[in-house]
């Protein structure tokens, strides 16, 4: 069972969870789910893009969150900061990030507790006629702070001998961006897909000047879901029987994409084939391959390049650990 709130402002959601929450309290302590277990309430932040819903619209149709005894609260954000801030005022158990935002939890603002998938769905795009970094030069460039948009940027003018400073920096809530681009009121971005789909269809000559796979010899781009720190401390059940929710549901989303892909449409209310556009740009990882590269090591690795990336980016004072943020433990022995 969910409850799903559609809804852009941070302010919003939190009211609403928080509404939600109290309207469910009187009844949530004395159900019962299908595991004969106290219903446990859980509220779960997501984007609507394929990474950031399609284990949560598994969950739902396979009745996972059900067997599980878990009522499922999910309100939709645009991005992972977002997310993080409601995890620490309490209004999110559980959030969906991009690997823009993995500084917040290196910083100490929340608990990494499982990975998801590899995004290969960022670019920085420029308005026809700018063709390379140089031409951005000087011109007004429009990013979401502090997500993977933000990244892809950053390491593009990096890899051109250019820094922030070179251009005009106009930071930008997702949804403003497409309409900026797409009316020209910008000349580039750090962006991702799907919503670059749909500037597309307005300025089909947009150009896309970097993306992911030019950096993927040196990086990694995770995604990943988050706890808040207080949740892991204090509430062991609670991360245990959700982080057995999501390993079922990954396993299912590997072995059964086509049915991921529907059901991520019908809970998003968007056209298959713009999900299966969005699919496209995602690696997707099975629940061994993530058992696995927790177990080895090859995750902390990603981390910790990351780490460097945001300590060179002034995200981060200094390198931190990985297993300081990066649970992979409790998500090991949630398959046990």
């Amino acid at each position: 069972m969910r409850i799903t709130v559609k809804t852009l402002g941070a302010a919003v959601v939190a009211t609403t969870v928080a509404l939600g929450t109290a309207a469910c309290s009187g009844e949530t302590g004395a159900a019962e789910g299908g595991s004969g277990e106290e219903t446990l309430e859980v509220n779960f932040g997501y984007i609507p893009d394929f990474n950031g819903t399609s284990l949560l619209a598994i969950a739902e149709e396979q009745g996972m969150w059900e067997d599980a005894g878990i009522e499922a609260n999910t309100p939709s954000f645009t991005n992972g900061p977002l997310q993080i801030q409601a995890l620490g005022t309490g209004d999110l158990d559980f959030g969906y990030i991009g690997p823009g935002a993995f500084w917040l939890p290196a910083s100490g603002e929340a608990k990494i507790v499982a990975m998801n998938t590899l995004g290969q769905a960022d670019r920085v795009v420029g308005q026809p006629g700018i063709e390379s970094m140089e031409d951005l030069r000087g011109k007004k460039v429009a990013v979401p702070e502090g997500t993977s948009g933000d990244m892809i940027l950053t390491l593009a003018l990096d890899a051109a001998g250019m820094t922030k400073d070179d251009i005009e920096l106009v930071p930008m809530e997702p949804s403003a961006i497409v309409a900026a681009l797409a009316s020209g009121q910008v000349d580039g971005a750090g962006f991702w897909y799907p919503a670059l789909a749909t500037v597309k269809e307005q300025v089909p000559d947009l150009v896309e000047i970097a993306s992911n796979k030019d950096f993927e010899d040196t990086m990694a781009f995770p995604t990943a879901f988050v706890a808040s720190n207080d949740l892991v401390d204090d509430d062991p059940e609670k991360v245990d029987r959700v982080l057995a929710v999501l390993r079922e549901a990954i396993e299912y989303r590997a072995e059964n994409m086509d049915e991921a892909i529907a059901a991520t449409a019908e809970y998003n209310d968007l056209a298959v084939e713009d999900v299966e556009g969005d699919a496209a740009n995602v690696e997707i990882l099975s629940l061994e391959d993530i058992d696995t590269m927790t177990e080895d090591g090859t995750v902390n690795d990603w981390l910790t390049v990351m780490g460097d990336y945001f300590v060179g980016a002034g995200k981060l004072e200094s390198a931190v650990d990985p297993s300081e943020y990066y649970t992979g433990d409790l998500f090991l022995e949630a398959g046990m």
